[in-house]
């Protein structure tokens, strides 16, 4: 199969995804991808199997802050959401309680930026989706209709039934209750369509299919909330590029909070070595994550992550955008590493990569790895 063009779709930064009206799941009239939202602004997006009891779920919080509904792997995460609640009612709290507060969100947020590459989605094996089987035959009774037949064929009408004349209206009630039951098996059937012709485009290297499925998902959606933007390309469909805006800027803290011993918020400047080290960490951690999310959502193989942030060009005196970091990623390799106890920039040692850093002066400008390198 030859593609000769090259796709693209774009994430602005801080701009969270809403679900197409004419995403995978809604544009043909089903539930094949799932996408609710509760009344917390909790939003879910489930893969559901009709008739196997197998589902895969992306969840992200509400627009609010972080996202502190995500259902997140790590304690700084999770704890996000508290500091957050806690955050809004400091003006109740005493002064050193406030300043207390302030110094966890503080450190709590430094948590977060070297987190991010742990927060990742479940895999969704799209090859199992396809070859599911249909929840029954089509043009046969489904289950819940055979359920509902099976309770009118056996009705029989008691005494008070007879007496009060009922007989005919719990006939009724029951026939409808079969309508009802064949509708709800019809829509599971729909959904077992759907799902399984997602599976089957994604399978097929369909690549419209497979920015539908970015979108219904948002699989990076909470990285919105430091900034982030991101644009997708696929030329083909086992390898993907992606460029994401990291916004260092924004995201690292120039300065240090600590609380003195007379409970006192202490703020320093932040030693640039320390800076440039949480920089670092925070590129490299975004890189991963962006990797895992992608592979675990999508059948490609290799992802080239090109991580763009915007520096003083001194001789100009303007800012621009440059490439601080450019990554192949396969996904073998990317399933040997160890998440939990792994140093983000040094990990970057196990793929083709080029990045230019100094302790000292952070990162300069690196071409970007080729495709077909």
């Amino acid at each position: 199969m030859g593609f000769g063009f090259r796709k693209s779709f774009k994430i602005a930064p801080g701009v969270r995804l809403n679900v197409s009206s004419r995403g995978v799941g809604a544009s043909v009239g089903v539930k094949g991808l799932r996408h609710s939202v509760n009344s917390r602004g909790q939003s879910r997006t489930t893969v559901s199997l009709p008739g196997t009891g197998l589902s895969y779920t992306s969840t992200s919080g509400g627009r609010s802050g972080n996202r502190g509904n995500r259902n997140y792997r790590t304690a700084s995460y999770q704890r996000q959401a508290e500091l957050n609640r806690l955050q809004k009612e400091r003006e109740k709290l005493q002064e050193l309680q406030r300043n207390q507060l302030e110094v966890e969100l503080y450190e709590n947020r430094l948590n977060m930026i070297k987190s991010i590459h742990k927060e990742c989605d479940d895999f969704v094996d799209w090859l199992d989706i396809k070859n599911t089987e249909p929840p029954f035959l089509k043009g046969h009774p489904g289950p819940l209709e055979k359920q509902a037949l099976q309770e009118l064929q056996n009705y029989r009408p008691g005494f008070m039934a007879k007496v009060f004349n009922q007989e005919e209206k719990r006939i009724e009630e029951l026939r409808n209750k079969v309508l009802e039951a064949r509708k709800k098996d019809e829509e599971e059937y729909q959904e077992w369509s759907v799902l399984t012709e997602i599976a089957t485009k994604l399978l097929n290297g369909d690549l419209e299919t497979y920015f539908e499925v970015i979108k219904d998902f948002a699989p990076l959606d909470d990285l919105s909330d430091f900034g982030s933007g991101f644009e997708f390309f696929l030329e083909e469909p086992h390898t993907m590029e992606v460029e994401f805006d990291v916004q260092t800027q924004n995201v690292v803290p120039s300065e240090m909070k600590t609380l003195t011993s007379t409970g006192k918020v202490s703020v320093k400047n932040m030693p640039i070595s320390k800076y440039y080290d949480i920089q670092q960490d925070y590129v490299c951690s975004c890189v991963l994550r962006i990797a895992r999310d992608m592979l675990a959502l999508l059948p490609l193989d290799t992802i080239i992550i090109h991580a763009l942030d915007s520096q003083l060009n001194t001789s100009t005196g303007y800012h621009e955008k440059i490439v601080v970091l450019s990554v192949k990623i396969h996904r073998y390799t990317l399933n040997q590493l160890n998440f939990d106890t792994i140093d983000c920039s040094d990990s970057m040692a196990n793929f083709e990569h080029k990045m230019n850093f100094r302790k000292t002066k952070g990162f300069a400008p690196v071409e970007k790895i080729q495709i077909n390198s």
